[in-house]
């Protein structure tokens, strides 16, 4: 009950629920029509979709405001690439933002003759780059941990041998020919790929906050890549990836602990 009152309380926790309904909508409204549903049905849920995404966009009112306060306190981390990346995400967010509340208002007939396709291809690109700075710094910061954790194994058996260096002594007689150099290379680039990946497995397993945000940005992008054309992927895929991204965006909510700090 205090993990749902926490989560009520959160001012974008509604335009999560929303976002969430809106790309059910998306997908629902894909596999109706590969069902063959009547176009009446299909227009219907077309048009809640298209509702839903208008009051988003009321309630992403002044969201600009928050996501520069957030770049102004990210200017402040110590890590060079954290800092970088995050502020200029934020900076791209406010942009989107922006662009999304102008957005908002042509659709309301608030401004009229607003070009509405240039101004949603913009904010999509501003949507874009803060995606992309999101998903570098989710990348660098699991590497750091994987250097981290491999430092701490090794430490842990010093007298272990590397199977990435060391080889059967019966092959450092053998000829340097292409079969004998193939027949060396491959047991060991084996070796270091499954132990790489067992780092990798035990880093993501032991950092959910860091999973969870890697998870949702790669569903995130998938989004305006769609909408800009550069990665068709229809609009099943879209309300997939949507859909499972605001799932995992309210988990965070509900349970604060899983979200990724700073």
């Amino acid at each position: 009950m205090d993990s749902w009152v926490r989560f009520n309380a959160q001012s974008q926790a509604k335009e999560r629920i929303i976002r969430a309904a809106q790309y059910a909508c998306t997908l629902l409204g894909y596999t109706l029509q590969k069902g063959g549903a009547s176009a009446e049905l299909r227009r219907t849920i077309s048009q809640l979709e298209a509702h839903m995404s208008l009051t988003r966009k009321l309630l992403r009112l002044g969201n600009s405001v928050e996501a520069l306060e957030s770049a102004k306190r990210a200017i402040h981390l110590s890590d060079s690439v954290l800092r970088l990346c995050i502020t200029i995400s934020h900076l791209n967010r406010a942009m989107y933002f922006a662009c999304d509340n102008i957005l908002w208002a042509g659709k309301t007939g608030l401004i009229s003759k607003l070009d509405q396709q240039k101004w949603s291809q913009r904010s999509f690109r501003y949507y874009l780059f803060a995606l992309i700075l999101n998903l570098t710094r989710d990348v660098y910061e699991l590497r750091l941990l994987i250097e981290c954790e491999g430092r701490h194994r090794a430490a842990k058996s010093p007298s272990s041998p590397n199977p990435s260096t060391t080889l059967p002594a019966d092959h450092l007689s053998s000829p340097s020919t292409p079969a004998a150099l193939t027949t060396v290379a491959l047991p060991v680039m084996l070796a270091r790929f499954r132990r790489q990946l067992h780092l990798l497995v035990t880093v993501l397993y032991s950092n959910p906050p860091l999973l969870l945000d890697l998870l949702k940005n790669s569903c995130d992008i998938f989004i305006p890549l769609d909408r800009l054309g550069i990665y068709p992927t229809g609009q099943g895929f879209v309300g997939a990836c949507g859909l499972a991204s605001s799932v995992l965006s309210i988990l965070t909510m509900v349970h604060p602990w899983l979200k990724l700090k700073p």
